[in-house]
C-alpha cells in the first residue's frame, strides 16, 4: 500500500481559468522546433550498406519486396 496520498481539494486550488491564464502568460517562453523535412537521397550517395543474408532471403520471400 502506498504511503503517498493526494491532498484533498481546497479553496486554494487553481481553477481552470487560472490555469489557462498561467499557460497564456507562458506561451512567449515556449518555442516549437522547426519542422524537419527530409529530402530524398540520390542512390549514388548510398553506399556501405550490409544486409545479412538471412534478412535478404526473408525480404526476398515477401510478396511486397521480392516475389
Amino acid at each position: 500500500m502506498s504511503k503517498h496520498t493526494a491532498p484533498a481539494p481546497t479553496s486554494q486550488d487553481f481553477t481552470l481559468k487560472q490555469l489557462q491564464g498561467d499557460c497564456a502568460r507562458m506561451v512567449p517562453h515556449w518555442t516549437a522546433p522547426r519542422a524537419v523535412t527530409a529530402s530524398p537521397v540520390p542512390p549514388s550517395l548510398i553506399h556501405g550498406i550490409v544486409v545479412p543474408p538471412a534478412s535478404a532471403r526473408m525480404l526476398d520471400g515477401m510478396s511486397e519486396y521480392g516475389d
